[in-house]
Protein backbone atom coordinates (compact mmCIF):
# COMPACT_ATOMS: atom_id res chain seq x y z
CA UNK A 1 0.00 0.00 0.00
CA UNK A 2 1.62 3.23 -1.10
CA UNK A 3 1.68 5.88 1.80
CA UNK A 4 1.86 9.49 0.93
CA UNK A 5 2.56 12.50 3.27
CA UNK A 6 -0.65 14.84 2.42
CA UNK A 7 0.65 18.27 3.70
CA UNK A 8 -2.76 19.36 4.31
CA UNK A 9 -3.37 16.81 6.74
CA UNK A 10 0.30 16.90 8.00
CA UNK A 11 0.78 12.74 8.15
CA UNK A 12 1.32 9.96 5.98
CA UNK A 13 -1.81 8.51 4.69
CA UNK A 14 -2.60 5.21 2.51
CA UNK A 15 -3.45 6.16 -0.83
CA UNK A 16 -6.61 5.79 -2.23
CA UNK A 17 -7.22 7.36 -5.74
CA UNK A 18 -11.10 8.73 -6.46
CA UNK A 19 -11.67 6.49 -9.45
CA UNK A 20 -10.44 2.82 -9.36
CA UNK A 21 -7.71 2.07 -11.35
CA UNK A 22 -7.49 6.08 -12.12
CA UNK A 23 -5.11 8.61 -10.94
CA UNK A 24 -5.08 12.47 -11.52
CA UNK A 25 -2.66 14.51 -11.09
CA UNK A 26 -1.82 18.41 -11.33
CA UNK A 27 1.82 19.54 -10.62
CA UNK A 28 2.95 23.48 -10.60
CA UNK A 29 4.51 23.79 -13.66
CA UNK A 30 7.77 26.41 -14.32
CA UNK A 31 6.85 30.41 -15.49
CA UNK A 32 8.92 30.80 -18.77
CA UNK A 33 10.70 33.74 -18.67
CA UNK A 34 14.49 32.24 -18.38
CA UNK A 35 16.70 28.97 -18.26
CA UNK A 36 15.28 26.17 -15.91
CA UNK A 37 17.75 25.98 -12.41
CA UNK A 38 18.39 23.24 -9.96
CA UNK A 39 15.38 24.25 -8.09
CA UNK A 40 13.26 23.80 -11.24
CA UNK A 41 14.87 20.14 -11.48
CA UNK A 42 13.72 18.90 -8.19
CA UNK A 43 9.77 19.08 -8.35
CA UNK A 44 9.86 17.88 -11.79
CA UNK A 45 12.35 14.43 -10.64
CA UNK A 46 9.70 14.34 -7.36
CA UNK A 47 6.75 14.62 -9.15
CA UNK A 48 8.22 12.08 -12.27
CA UNK A 49 8.91 9.51 -9.77
CA UNK A 50 5.54 9.59 -8.44
CA UNK A 51 3.93 9.17 -12.06
CA UNK A 52 6.56 6.42 -12.83
CA UNK A 53 5.59 4.54 -9.20
CA UNK A 54 1.72 4.89 -10.02
CA UNK A 55 2.25 3.80 -13.57
CA UNK A 56 4.18 0.67 -12.08
CA UNK A 57 1.54 0.08 -9.58
CA UNK A 58 -1.25 -0.13 -12.31
CA UNK A 59 -2.30 3.34 -12.36
CA UNK A 60 -3.66 4.67 -15.34
CA UNK A 61 -2.64 8.29 -14.79
CA UNK A 62 -3.64 11.49 -16.06
CA UNK A 63 -1.13 14.01 -15.38
CA UNK A 64 -1.28 17.62 -15.70
CA UNK A 65 1.40 20.35 -15.42
CA UNK A 66 0.53 23.76 -16.52
CA UNK A 67 2.54 26.24 -18.03
CA UNK A 68 2.72 29.76 -16.35
CA UNK A 69 2.97 32.55 -19.56
CA UNK A 70 0.93 34.68 -18.22
CA UNK A 71 -0.35 36.45 -14.80
CA UNK A 72 3.19 35.43 -12.66
CA UNK A 73 4.16 39.22 -11.54
CA UNK A 74 7.75 40.16 -11.12
CA UNK A 75 7.31 42.01 -7.37
CA UNK A 76 4.22 40.13 -5.37
CA UNK A 77 1.01 38.07 -7.41
CA UNK A 78 -0.82 41.33 -7.38
CA UNK A 79 1.75 44.08 -8.49
CA UNK A 80 4.45 44.75 -10.87
CA UNK A 81 5.40 43.87 -13.95
CA UNK A 82 4.46 40.40 -15.74
CA UNK A 83 7.42 38.59 -15.52
CA UNK A 84 7.48 37.14 -19.39
CA UNK A 85 6.21 40.27 -20.26
CA UNK A 86 9.33 42.63 -18.75
CA UNK A 87 11.24 39.98 -20.91
CA UNK A 88 9.44 40.42 -24.12
CA UNK A 89 10.01 43.99 -23.40
CA UNK A 90 13.93 44.07 -22.54
CA UNK A 91 14.81 41.57 -25.18
CA UNK A 92 12.21 43.17 -28.20
CA UNK A 93 10.26 40.16 -28.93
CA UNK A 94 6.51 39.67 -28.71
CA UNK A 95 6.02 37.37 -25.27
CA UNK A 96 5.05 34.41 -27.17
CA UNK A 97 8.29 34.04 -28.64
CA UNK A 98 9.44 34.83 -25.29
CA UNK A 99 7.46 31.45 -24.03
CA UNK A 100 8.74 29.45 -26.89
CA UNK A 101 11.91 29.83 -26.40
CA UNK A 102 12.60 28.92 -23.50
CA UNK A 103 9.74 26.20 -22.77
CA UNK A 104 11.59 25.04 -26.18
CA UNK A 105 15.06 24.67 -23.48
CA UNK A 106 13.24 23.64 -20.67
CA UNK A 107 11.54 20.64 -22.32
CA UNK A 108 15.07 20.13 -23.82
CA UNK A 109 16.38 20.08 -19.95
CA UNK A 110 13.56 17.94 -18.90
CA UNK A 111 14.47 14.86 -21.53
CA UNK A 112 18.35 15.10 -20.71
CA UNK A 113 17.15 14.72 -17.00
CA UNK A 114 14.93 11.35 -18.26
CA UNK A 115 11.47 13.73 -17.02
CA UNK A 116 8.73 11.72 -18.80
CA UNK A 117 6.52 14.09 -20.37
CA UNK A 118 3.06 15.27 -18.57
CA UNK A 119 -0.09 13.57 -20.30
CA UNK A 120 -1.20 17.44 -20.81
CA UNK A 121 0.97 21.11 -20.63
CA UNK A 122 -2.07 23.18 -20.87
CA UNK A 123 -0.85 27.05 -20.82
CA UNK A 124 -2.60 29.85 -18.62
CA UNK A 125 -3.02 32.18 -21.79
CA UNK A 126 -4.81 29.20 -23.69
CA UNK A 127 -7.42 29.35 -21.01
CA UNK A 128 -8.35 32.87 -20.48
CA UNK A 129 -11.75 32.46 -20.92
CA UNK A 130 -12.04 29.72 -18.53
CA UNK A 131 -10.88 31.82 -16.09
CA UNK A 132 -12.94 34.86 -16.91
CA UNK A 133 -16.09 31.94 -16.62
CA UNK A 134 -14.43 30.93 -12.67
CA UNK A 135 -14.24 34.76 -11.51
CA UNK A 136 -17.73 34.89 -12.41
CA UNK A 137 -18.72 31.70 -10.52
CA UNK A 138 -16.27 33.75 -7.32
CA UNK A 139 -18.28 36.72 -7.79
CA UNK A 140 -21.38 34.56 -7.68
CA UNK A 141 -20.53 33.11 -4.40
CA UNK A 142 -20.37 36.40 -3.15
CA UNK A 143 -16.42 36.36 -2.33
CA UNK A 144 -15.13 38.14 -4.86
CA UNK A 145 -15.97 41.82 -5.70
CA UNK A 146 -14.82 44.29 -8.38
CA UNK A 147 -12.59 47.61 -7.73
CA UNK A 148 -11.13 50.05 -10.54
CA UNK A 149 -11.59 47.50 -13.63
CA UNK A 150 -9.78 44.89 -11.28
CA UNK A 151 -11.47 41.96 -9.25
CA UNK A 152 -9.94 40.66 -5.77
CA UNK A 153 -10.98 37.59 -4.19
CA UNK A 154 -12.36 38.49 -0.40
CA UNK A 155 -9.96 36.77 1.93
CA UNK A 156 -11.54 38.23 4.86
CA UNK A 157 -14.82 37.49 4.15
CA UNK A 158 -13.98 33.93 2.98
CA UNK A 159 -12.29 32.75 6.19
CA UNK A 160 -15.73 33.63 8.09
CA UNK A 161 -17.14 30.78 6.52
CA UNK A 162 -13.83 28.35 6.13
CA UNK A 163 -10.60 28.14 7.05
CA UNK A 164 -8.02 30.62 4.87
CA UNK A 165 -4.61 29.09 5.61
CA UNK A 166 -5.14 25.71 6.47
CA UNK A 167 -2.57 24.23 3.87
CA UNK A 168 0.07 26.34 5.12
CA UNK A 169 -0.68 26.79 8.75
CA UNK A 170 -1.52 30.60 8.97
CA UNK A 171 -3.35 32.59 11.33
CA UNK A 172 -4.99 35.45 9.45
CA UNK A 173 -4.90 37.71 12.11
CA UNK A 174 -1.13 37.67 12.02
CA UNK A 175 -1.33 37.76 8.50
CA UNK A 176 -3.32 40.72 8.52
CA UNK A 177 -0.96 42.61 11.19
CA UNK A 178 2.41 41.46 9.04
CA UNK A 179 1.03 42.29 5.58
CA UNK A 180 3.17 45.18 3.88
CA UNK A 181 1.48 47.48 1.67
CA UNK A 182 1.70 47.13 -1.82
CA UNK A 183 1.01 49.32 -5.04
CA UNK A 184 -2.15 49.83 -6.22
CA UNK A 185 -3.12 48.40 -2.40
CA UNK A 186 -6.16 50.91 -2.18
CA UNK A 187 -7.77 48.64 -4.92
CA UNK A 188 -8.56 46.04 -1.88
CA UNK A 189 -10.83 45.88 1.01
CA UNK A 190 -7.95 44.15 2.96
CA UNK A 191 -4.40 43.77 2.16
CA UNK A 192 -4.75 39.79 2.21
CA UNK A 193 -7.48 40.36 -1.14
CA UNK A 194 -5.35 38.65 -4.13
CA UNK A 195 -6.25 39.95 -7.25
CA UNK A 196 -8.30 37.35 -9.69
CA UNK A 197 -8.24 39.70 -12.61
CA UNK A 198 -6.48 43.21 -13.03
CA UNK A 199 -6.85 45.63 -14.77
CA UNK A 200 -4.15 46.01 -17.25
CA UNK A 201 -2.12 49.61 -17.76
CA UNK A 202 -1.75 51.43 -20.87
CA UNK A 203 2.05 49.40 -20.93
CA UNK A 204 0.74 46.70 -20.80
CA UNK A 205 1.58 44.23 -23.39
CA UNK A 206 -0.34 41.16 -22.75
CA UNK A 207 -3.89 41.54 -21.71
CA UNK A 208 -7.55 40.60 -22.75
CA UNK A 209 -10.98 41.64 -23.02
CA UNK A 210 -13.33 40.71 -19.54
CA UNK A 211 -16.84 42.19 -18.46
CA UNK A 212 -14.57 44.37 -16.32
CA UNK A 213 -11.87 45.43 -18.47
CA UNK A 214 -9.57 45.18 -20.29
CA UNK A 215 -6.71 43.04 -18.53
CA UNK A 216 -5.13 39.87 -17.61
CA UNK A 217 -5.86 36.65 -15.01
CA UNK A 218 -3.99 36.71 -11.61
CA UNK A 219 -1.16 34.08 -10.96
CA UNK A 220 -2.83 31.74 -8.68
CA UNK A 221 -6.24 31.58 -10.96
CA UNK A 222 -4.60 29.48 -13.75
CA UNK A 223 -4.48 26.12 -11.62
CA UNK A 224 -7.90 26.13 -10.08
CA UNK A 225 -9.49 26.19 -13.72
CA UNK A 226 -6.66 24.34 -15.58
CA UNK A 227 -7.07 21.38 -12.71
CA UNK A 228 -10.73 21.35 -13.52
CA UNK A 229 -11.19 21.29 -16.57
CA UNK A 230 -8.85 18.40 -17.09
CA UNK A 231 -9.26 16.37 -14.04
CA UNK A 232 -12.55 17.25 -12.91
CA UNK A 233 -14.51 18.96 -10.06
CA UNK A 234 -12.29 16.99 -7.28
CA UNK A 235 -9.20 15.11 -8.44
CA UNK A 236 -6.55 13.03 -6.88
CA UNK A 237 -2.86 15.00 -6.04
CA UNK A 238 -2.28 18.39 -6.28
CA UNK A 239 1.83 19.02 -5.97
CA UNK A 240 4.95 21.60 -6.56
CA UNK A 241 7.19 23.09 -4.51
CA UNK A 242 7.24 24.14 -0.91
CA UNK A 243 7.38 27.63 -2.21
CA UNK A 244 4.33 27.64 -3.72
CA UNK A 245 2.32 26.29 -0.61
CA UNK A 246 1.58 29.88 0.53
CA UNK A 247 -0.11 32.13 -0.60
CA UNK A 248 -0.13 30.43 -4.32
CA UNK A 249 -2.02 26.83 -3.01
CA UNK A 250 -3.60 28.05 -0.35
CA UNK A 251 -5.18 30.75 -2.63
CA UNK A 252 -6.31 28.05 -4.84
CA UNK A 253 -7.88 25.89 -2.32
CA UNK A 254 -9.89 29.61 -1.65
CA UNK A 255 -10.86 30.16 -4.60
CA UNK A 256 -12.37 25.77 -5.39
CA UNK A 257 -13.54 26.34 -2.29
CA UNK A 258 -15.44 29.45 -3.35
CA UNK A 259 -16.51 28.12 -6.92
CA UNK A 260 -17.20 25.04 -5.85
CA UNK A 261 -18.25 24.56 -2.44
CA UNK A 262 -16.07 22.16 -1.49
CA UNK A 263 -12.32 21.09 -1.70
CA UNK A 264 -11.16 19.98 -5.22
CA UNK A 265 -7.65 18.53 -4.16
CA UNK A 266 -7.45 14.95 -2.25
CA UNK A 267 -4.08 14.81 -1.92
CA UNK A 268 -1.57 17.79 -1.34
CA UNK A 269 1.75 16.68 -2.00
CA UNK A 270 5.08 19.59 -1.84
CA UNK A 271 9.23 18.94 -2.07
CA UNK A 272 11.30 20.73 -0.04
CA UNK A 273 13.78 23.28 -1.27
CA UNK A 274 17.30 23.01 -2.78
CA UNK A 275 19.56 25.33 -0.80
CA UNK A 276 22.90 27.27 -1.70
CA UNK A 277 25.20 27.80 1.86
CA UNK A 278 21.68 27.40 3.66
CA UNK A 279 19.73 29.81 1.50
CA UNK A 280 16.85 28.65 -1.20
CA UNK A 281 18.25 28.70 -4.30
CA UNK A 282 15.90 30.64 -6.87
CA UNK A 283 16.38 33.34 -9.49
CA UNK A 284 14.44 36.14 -6.98
CA UNK A 285 17.93 35.57 -4.75
CA UNK A 286 20.27 35.47 -7.75
CA UNK A 287 22.10 32.89 -6.80
CA UNK A 288 20.90 30.04 -8.85
CA UNK A 289 22.60 27.87 -11.52
CA UNK A 290 21.38 26.77 -14.28
CA UNK A 291 21.23 23.20 -15.60
CA UNK A 292 22.51 24.34 -18.54
CA UNK A 293 25.25 25.55 -16.85
CA UNK A 294 25.65 22.09 -14.79
CA UNK A 295 25.56 19.93 -18.10
CA UNK A 296 28.83 22.26 -19.59
CA UNK A 297 30.19 22.99 -15.73
CA UNK A 298 30.06 27.10 -16.82
CA UNK A 299 29.65 28.05 -13.26
CA UNK A 300 32.20 29.57 -10.61
CA UNK A 301 30.71 27.01 -8.32
CA UNK A 302 31.63 24.59 -10.36
CA UNK A 303 35.16 22.44 -11.04
CA UNK A 304 33.90 20.44 -13.91
CA UNK A 305 30.29 19.52 -15.86
CA UNK A 306 27.96 17.08 -14.27
CA UNK A 307 26.12 14.66 -16.51
CA UNK A 308 22.20 14.89 -16.49
CA UNK A 309 22.15 11.48 -14.42
CA UNK A 310 24.56 12.47 -11.55
CA UNK A 311 22.39 15.80 -11.32
CA UNK A 312 18.95 13.55 -11.34
CA UNK A 313 20.66 11.27 -8.60
CA UNK A 314 22.50 13.94 -6.62
CA UNK A 315 18.52 14.80 -5.85
CA UNK A 316 16.84 11.33 -5.70
CA UNK A 317 19.69 11.00 -2.47
CA UNK A 318 17.65 12.86 -0.19
CA UNK A 319 13.46 12.21 0.26
CA UNK A 320 11.74 14.90 -1.92
CA UNK A 321 10.83 16.20 1.64
CA UNK A 322 13.62 17.06 2.64
CA UNK A 323 16.35 19.84 2.38
CA UNK A 324 19.12 19.44 -0.41
CA UNK A 325 22.04 21.77 0.18
CA UNK A 326 24.35 21.68 -3.18
CA UNK A 327 27.73 22.39 -2.84
CA UNK A 328 30.53 21.23 -5.62
CA UNK A 329 31.53 18.56 -3.38
CA UNK A 330 28.35 17.43 -2.87
CA UNK A 331 27.87 16.69 -6.59
CA UNK A 332 31.24 15.02 -6.95
CA UNK A 333 30.19 12.45 -4.24
CA UNK A 334 27.02 11.76 -6.07
CA UNK A 335 29.00 11.27 -9.45
CA UNK A 336 31.44 9.04 -7.33
CA UNK A 337 28.42 7.02 -6.04
CA UNK A 338 26.37 6.89 -9.19
CA UNK A 339 29.52 5.50 -11.35
CA UNK A 340 30.17 2.58 -8.14
CA UNK A 341 26.60 1.59 -8.62
CA UNK A 342 26.98 1.29 -12.79
CA UNK A 343 29.98 -0.37 -12.22
CA UNK A 344 28.00 -2.99 -10.24
CA UNK A 345 25.40 -3.12 -12.84
CA UNK A 346 27.76 -3.54 -15.98
CA UNK A 347 29.27 -6.34 -13.60
CA UNK A 348 26.16 -7.79 -12.95
CA UNK A 349 25.73 -7.86 -16.67
CA UNK A 350 29.02 -9.78 -17.52
CA UNK A 351 28.12 -12.25 -14.60
CA UNK A 352 28.46 -16.20 -15.73
CA UNK A 353 26.13 -18.12 -13.75
CA UNK A 354 26.96 -20.71 -11.42
CA UNK A 355 25.25 -24.17 -11.10
CA UNK A 356 24.31 -23.25 -7.51
CA UNK A 357 24.14 -20.18 -5.35
CA UNK A 358 26.62 -20.46 -2.24
CA UNK A 359 24.32 -17.69 -0.20
CA UNK A 360 20.63 -16.58 0.09
CA UNK A 361 20.32 -13.22 -1.36
CA UNK A 362 17.85 -10.94 0.89
CA UNK A 363 14.93 -10.16 -0.89
CA UNK A 364 15.70 -6.54 -2.65
CA UNK A 365 13.09 -6.35 -4.07
CA UNK A 366 10.34 -6.51 -1.17
CA UNK A 367 12.64 -3.97 0.82
CA UNK A 368 12.56 -1.34 -2.68
CA UNK A 369 9.12 -1.90 -2.80
CA UNK A 370 8.25 -1.26 0.82
CA UNK A 371 10.90 2.20 0.66
CA UNK A 372 8.82 3.32 -2.28
CA UNK A 373 5.45 2.71 -0.30
CA UNK A 374 6.74 4.75 2.26
CA UNK A 375 5.94 8.43 0.37
CA UNK A 376 8.72 7.64 -1.87
CA UNK A 377 11.96 6.99 -0.20
CA UNK A 378 14.00 6.90 -2.98
CA UNK A 379 17.37 7.49 -0.51
CA UNK A 380 16.53 3.82 1.12
CA UNK A 381 16.12 2.17 -2.49
CA UNK A 382 19.25 3.51 -3.23
CA UNK A 383 20.79 2.10 -0.17
CA UNK A 384 19.05 -1.37 -1.56
CA UNK A 385 20.70 -1.39 -4.70
CA UNK A 386 23.92 -0.93 -2.79
CA UNK A 387 23.93 -3.87 -0.90
CA UNK A 388 23.16 -5.09 -4.03
CA UNK A 389 25.89 -4.59 -5.85
CA UNK A 390 27.95 -5.84 -2.47
CA UNK A 391 27.04 -9.30 -3.79
CA UNK A 392 27.68 -8.57 -7.06
CA UNK A 393 30.92 -7.60 -6.99
CA UNK A 394 31.65 -10.67 -4.44
CA UNK A 395 30.42 -12.75 -7.64
CA UNK A 396 32.76 -10.85 -9.48
CA UNK A 397 35.63 -11.38 -7.49
CA UNK A 398 34.91 -15.00 -7.01
CA UNK A 399 34.05 -14.67 -3.29
CA UNK A 400 30.50 -16.70 -3.99
CA UNK A 401 28.76 -17.77 -6.48
CA UNK A 402 25.12 -16.91 -8.02
CA UNK A 403 22.71 -19.31 -10.24
CA UNK A 404 21.20 -18.24 -12.93
CA UNK A 405 17.81 -17.47 -10.77
CA UNK A 406 19.79 -15.25 -8.33
CA UNK A 407 20.84 -13.23 -11.44
CA UNK A 408 17.46 -12.83 -13.06
CA UNK A 409 16.63 -11.70 -9.95
CA UNK A 410 19.24 -8.61 -9.84
CA UNK A 411 18.41 -7.83 -13.25
CA UNK A 412 14.95 -7.46 -12.90
CA UNK A 413 15.83 -5.85 -9.38
CA UNK A 414 17.76 -2.87 -11.39
CA UNK A 415 15.84 -2.67 -14.26
CA UNK A 416 13.22 -2.39 -12.05
CA UNK A 417 14.28 0.13 -9.57
CA UNK A 418 16.77 2.07 -11.35
CA UNK A 419 16.47 2.22 -14.24
CA UNK A 420 12.06 1.77 -15.08
CA UNK A 421 11.80 3.84 -11.50
CA UNK A 422 14.71 5.95 -10.57
CA UNK A 423 14.63 6.54 -13.96
CA UNK A 424 18.53 6.38 -14.54
CA UNK A 425 19.48 6.12 -17.72
CA UNK A 426 22.77 3.58 -17.80
CA UNK A 427 23.84 4.26 -20.82
CA UNK A 428 24.44 7.71 -20.81
CA UNK A 429 25.00 8.23 -16.80
CA UNK A 430 28.66 7.40 -16.16
CA UNK A 431 28.86 11.40 -16.50
CA UNK A 432 32.57 13.20 -16.96
CA UNK A 433 33.89 9.51 -17.53
CA UNK A 434 31.12 8.52 -20.54
CA UNK A 435 32.02 12.33 -22.08
CA UNK A 436 35.56 11.17 -23.10
CA UNK A 437 34.74 7.89 -23.47
CA UNK A 438 33.89 7.36 -27.45
CA UNK A 439 32.98 3.80 -29.23
CA UNK A 440 36.33 4.13 -30.94
CA UNK A 441 38.40 4.72 -27.56
CA UNK A 442 36.41 1.89 -26.18
CA UNK A 443 37.32 0.03 -29.15
CA UNK A 444 41.05 0.47 -28.73
CA UNK A 445 41.23 -0.15 -25.04
CA UNK A 446 39.38 -3.64 -26.19
CA UNK A 447 41.58 -4.08 -28.23
CA UNK A 448 44.94 -3.62 -26.07
CA UNK A 449 42.87 -6.12 -23.26
CA UNK A 450 43.18 -8.69 -26.17
CA UNK A 451 46.72 -8.08 -26.74
CA UNK A 452 47.41 -8.56 -23.35
CA UNK A 453 45.23 -11.36 -22.70
CA UNK A 454 47.44 -13.37 -25.29
CA UNK A 455 50.53 -11.85 -23.93
CA UNK A 456 49.55 -14.24 -20.39
CA UNK A 457 48.57 -17.17 -22.43
CA UNK A 458 51.72 -17.15 -23.97
CA UNK A 459 53.47 -16.25 -20.42
CA UNK A 460 54.83 -13.32 -21.61
CA UNK A 461 54.34 -11.82 -18.37
CA UNK A 462 56.98 -8.72 -19.12
CA UNK A 463 54.38 -7.54 -22.28
CA UNK A 464 51.31 -8.19 -20.12
CA UNK A 465 52.73 -6.17 -16.91
CA UNK A 466 53.89 -3.59 -19.56
CA UNK A 467 50.25 -2.88 -20.54
CA UNK A 468 48.43 -2.76 -17.71
CA UNK A 469 51.09 -0.92 -16.00
CA UNK A 470 51.15 1.61 -18.58
CA UNK A 471 47.57 2.26 -18.75
CA UNK A 472 47.49 2.27 -15.40
CA UNK A 473 49.86 5.29 -15.29
CA UNK A 474 47.19 6.84 -18.31
CA UNK A 475 44.87 6.75 -15.62
CA UNK A 476 43.22 3.20 -16.42
CA UNK A 477 41.95 0.90 -13.52
CA UNK A 478 42.47 -2.70 -15.09
CA UNK A 479 41.11 -5.39 -13.15
CA UNK A 480 41.13 -9.74 -13.65
CA UNK A 481 38.29 -11.34 -12.83
CA UNK A 482 37.10 -15.34 -13.07
CA UNK A 483 34.68 -13.23 -15.88
CA UNK A 484 37.54 -11.79 -17.86
CA UNK A 485 39.39 -8.55 -17.48
CA UNK A 486 37.31 -5.16 -16.14
CA UNK A 487 38.67 -1.71 -17.01
CA UNK A 488 37.64 1.91 -16.48
CA UNK A 489 38.68 5.54 -15.82
CA UNK A 490 39.90 5.93 -12.37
Amino acid sequence: MLYIYNTLSRIKQPFKPLHEGRVGMYVCGPTVYGDAHLGHARPAITFDILFRYLKHLGYKVRYVRNITDVGHLEHDADSGEDKVAKKARLEQLEPMEVVQYYLNRYHHDMEALNVLPPSIEPHASGHIIEQIEYIKKIIESGYAYESQGSVYFDVAKYNKDHNYGKLSGRNIDDLLSTTRELDGQDEKRNPLDFALWKKAAPEHIMHWPSPWSEGFPGWHLECSTMGEKYLGEEFDIHGGGMDLMFPHHECEIAQSVAAKGHDTVRYWMHNNMITIAGKKMGKSYNNFITLEQFFKGEHPLLTRPYSPMVIRFFILQAQYRSTVDFSDSALQAADKALQKMLDGYRRLQALVPAEKSSVELPDFAAKCYEAMDDDLNTPMVIAELFEACRYINQATDGQITLDAADIDKLKSLFQTFLIDLLGIRVDSAAGEADSKTTKAFEGAVDLLMDVRKNAKAAKDWTTSDLIRDRLAALGFDVKDTKNGVEWKIK
